[in-house]
């Protein structure tokens, strides 16, 4: 821009030099010179030979300086000094240079030097149409109300156009349409154009109308130019809100949460702006619990869940609602919402116990009613309906009625309050819903009893072992059975069954009724009675009474209170003296005399044991301790003495042994008188011997008429009870210097012994027994012990 300024600047002074020039020499050319050229030529284009139109020698431009001087900001024009041609020198437009429809012209000086001379020439700028009509605006926008009548005029936004004359605006024009029309009114200068309402509007039908006027020129070919043009149908209201149904039915289920939005109310209204806005309400006339449960936002017409939802309660709901715009006056649109409800399967069955027997006697008949049941369901259809059952494993059964979810609670087997005295019989009831639900009720049965069992004794036949010498009028030992039933019906008192073949023992034994601890009137002897048998019954106190009894098998066990008995020597005055003479000349293990002695007990009481207690000469003589048998150790010799005298000490093996002594007199003699005095004495022994024999015989026909009563006694006894019981009693006579003894007998499967001074081999001392017991291997079983 600077550089401009210098040049326009340079230029001014250079014409107002040469102007000077002019009028300081008073010398001027005045010649002018018209040409027309159109707007928008190319540059460079000849616009007329000026040098030749002036009469200026071609030859001498150049000499004489021939230029355009020009006092305009721009230099549109330049002549050529070689030809003396005039040329655009810059593209001209014509509406920039001249404002207007009139003629424009641009007035040029052409000057020459030598002589200074100055040419006018008028350079006409004819219009070419190269401009569109323009609007001052791309858009012009009205708002009209639909109750505004037609004939009404809106000014519309004139157009512009740069060209002149017949390129000018010519005419307007506007889009086809309905409702409106075009009026142009022309003033001075311009042509206004008017838009003409010529048919009424609605706006519920057309809320908004696009035209477009289109202004056009007179060229050729013709320009245009074209305005968009917005008519706003302004509302009014003219239309109530409308809803789409005139009923709404709808379905939800019970129990939704509540502030949930269940139906979304859609009214519309054609007008706008107030006119269209809605309110909903619900109308008045409803019953007041469907205002606690359902409540409309009147600006959403949202209608949410005010309260619980309940199917069982009321199934259907049916709301007026109300939409109400707010022109002025306000109108009102109607319509209906039924709100069914659908089931959910939200209650559990429910069991109710009309009757109930809480006691049952054990003797009830199998379909035995205990209980009436009612199940109900709050629900309905599927989810009401409704399966029963005992979940529990119990003797009961549930038996419908004719009517529909009556039950009866029924035995369906033989109750026994021993084995189950109490049932807790649960009940489950369960819907047919989705997911089902279910109710359980228990019951508390309890079973009564009755008197269906007899007292029992866990073991039958009892043993008792009774060691003898017992306290007269003391308890030796008690019995005791049990009863599975209750109260009365277990209380036992006890009895002895009096008579029969041991009706004398019988009446020395008591019995305790309550408790049942038998006690001896007597003290027994096991020498005089070794076994003894009786029976006991028990009975309960039911009503009728019931009763068992038990053999009762007594055993007595020996005491050692009896000492030993010297049956050889015996003197004439019963004292245990003997004299035995023997020769000088017999050997070593000579029998001299065999002591024997007798024990009225048995086992280690009555085992015997033989020892010297005194001997002259321990040398010459031996005692056996078993046998009782003295034999010489040594042969005699001269210098022995002929007599010797040995004190012999019997003792038994009870645990406070007994004793007794015998004397034996050996008298050692020459063989001849041994001879002569062995005729007396055999005939002595003989008398001897015979009274031994007739002791032995005495005493081994008593034992065997015990033994045979007894084997009698068991045998009947076997015969009448199912127990596989046998008693033997045996009398083993082991006379070996000691008459021995010992007592089998057997009890089911198991034999015992009780021993004299020798065992049998294989036999095994029972501890607990007081060392009198022996089990023995029996040949049918295993052997076992009696319990004590």
């Amino acid at each position: 821009m600077g550089r401009d300024k210098q040049s326009r600047t340079r230029e001014k002074c250079l014409f107002i030099f040469h102007i000077g020039l002019l009028l300081f020499f008073g010398k001027q050319a005045f010649a002018q010179i018209r040409y027309s050229i159109p707007e928008e030529v190319k540059e460079g284009s000849a616009v007329g030979n000026v040098a030749k139109d002036l009469g200026l020698e071609i030859t001498s431009l150049s000499d004489r300086r021939f230029r355009v001087v020009s006092g305009s900001k721009e230099t549109f024009f330049e002549v050529n000094p070689d030809n003396g041609a005039l040329y655009v020198h810059k593209k001209i437009d014509r509406e920039e240079l001249c404002q207007g429809s009139g003629a424009c012209l641009m007035e040029l000086k052409i000057l020459v030097e030598n002589p200074l001379e100055m040419h006018y020439v008028i350079v006409e700028i004819t219009d070419v149409n190269d401009h569109s009509p323009s609007f001052p605006e791309r858009e012009q926008r009205f708002e009209i109300g639909e109750q505004t009548l037609p004939g009404k005029r809106f000014q519309l936004h004139t157009a512009r156009d740069p060209d002149a004359g017949i390129n000018s605006i010519c005419t307007y024009t506007l889009t086809a349409n309905n409702h409106f029309e075009v009026d142009i009114r022309q003033s001075d200068e311009d042509k206004i154009p008017f838009l003409v309402l010529k048919k009424s509007l609605d706006r519920e039908q057309k809320d908004k109308h696009t035209l477009q006027v289109t202004a056009v020129d007179g060229g050729k070919p013709p320009r245009s130019g074209t305005l968009n043009v917005s008519i706003i149908v302004l509302d009014s209201n003219d239309n109530r809100p409308i809803f789409s149904q005139e009923i709404y039915q709808i379905e939800i289920q019970e129990n939704v949460p509540v502030g949930i939005s269940i139906f979304q109310m859609n009214a519309t209204d054609p007008d706008e702006g107030t006119n269209s806005e809605i309110e909903y309400s619900l109308g008045k006339t409803l019953k007041k619990k469907v205002y606690d449960i359902f409540e409309l936002d009147k600006l959403t017409g949202k209608i949410r869940v005010k309260g619980a939802v309940d199917y069982e309660e009321n199934d259907v709901y049916k709301l007026d609602v109300e939409a109400s715009d707010k022109g002025t006056p306000p109108l009102t649109g109607e319509c209906r919402v039924i709100i069914k409800i659908k089931d959910v399967n939200d209650n559990p069955p429910e069991i109710e116990v009309t009757s109930l027997s809480n006691t049952v006697s054990e003797d009830s008949k199998p379909g035995t009613v205990i209980s009436l049941l009612s199940v109900t369901d709050k629900d309905s259809g599927v989810n009401g309906n409704i399966i029963s059952s005992i979940t529990s494993d119990v003797p009961f059964e549930l038996k419908p009625s004719y009517k529909e979810n009556i039950y009866s609670v029924v035995t369906k087997g033989f109750l026994d309050r021993e084995e189950v005295s109490h049932y807790e019989i649960t009940i489950k009831a369960t819907d047919c819903g989705e997911p089902p639900l279910s109710t359980f009720k228990t019951l508390d049965i309890q079973i009564s009893d009755v008197n269906d069992n007899s007292p029992h004794f866990d073991q039958n036949p009892l043993q008792f072992y009774l060691v003898e010498n017992n306290v007269a009028g003391g308890s030796i030992f008690s019995v005791s059975a049990t009863d599975n039933d209750l109260n009365d019906n277990a209380a036992i008192s006890y009895h002895i069954v009096r008579g029969g073949s041991q009706n004398d023992i019988m009446s020395f034994l008591n019995i305790h009724s309550d408790n049942g601890h038998i006690s001896a009137l007597k003290s027994f002897d096991f020498e005089t009675l070794k076994t003894f048998q009786f029976q006991v019954v028990a009975t309960d106190s039911g009503t009728p009474s019931l009763s068992s009894n038990v053999t009762v098998n007594v055993f007595i066990l020996d005491q050692n209170d009896n000492a030993p008995v010297i049956l050889y020597p015996v003197s004439s005055n019963g004292s245990a003296e003997g004299v035995e003479e023997i020769p000088r000349n017999v050997n070593a293990g000579h029998l001299v005399t065999k002591v024997r002695a007798y024990d009225a007990d048995i086992g280690y009481n009555g085992w015997l044991l033989f020892s010297l207690q005194d001997v002259t000469d321990h040398s010459l003589f031996g005692l056996d301790r078993y046998t009782g048998q003295i034999r010489t150790l040594r042969s005699f010799t001269e210098t022995d003495e002929a007599e010797h005298k040995l004190v012999i000490l019997v003792k038994d093996n009870g645990n406070v042994s007994l004793s007794a002594t015998a004397t034996v007199l050996v008298k050692v003699v020459e063989p001849k008188e041994a001879f002569a005095a062995s005729d007396v004495k055999s005939a002595t022994n003989d008398e001897e011997e015979n009274n031994v024999t007739f002791y032995l015989m005495i005493t081994l026909g008593s034992v065997s008429t015990l033994f045979l009563i007894s084997i009698i006694v068991l045998i009947a006894m076997q015969c009448s009870k199912t127990t596989d019981y046998t008693s033997k009693y045996l009398q083993e006579t082991n006379y070996d210097g000691t008459l021995c003894h010992s007592i089998q007998y057997r009890s089911g499967d198991k034999r015992y012994m009780l021993v004299g001074p020798r065992m049998s081999i294989g036999s095994t001392i029972v501890p607990g027994s007081h060392a009198n017991t022996l089990v023995l291997p029996d040949r049918r079983g295993t052997s076992g012990e009696v319990r004590l």
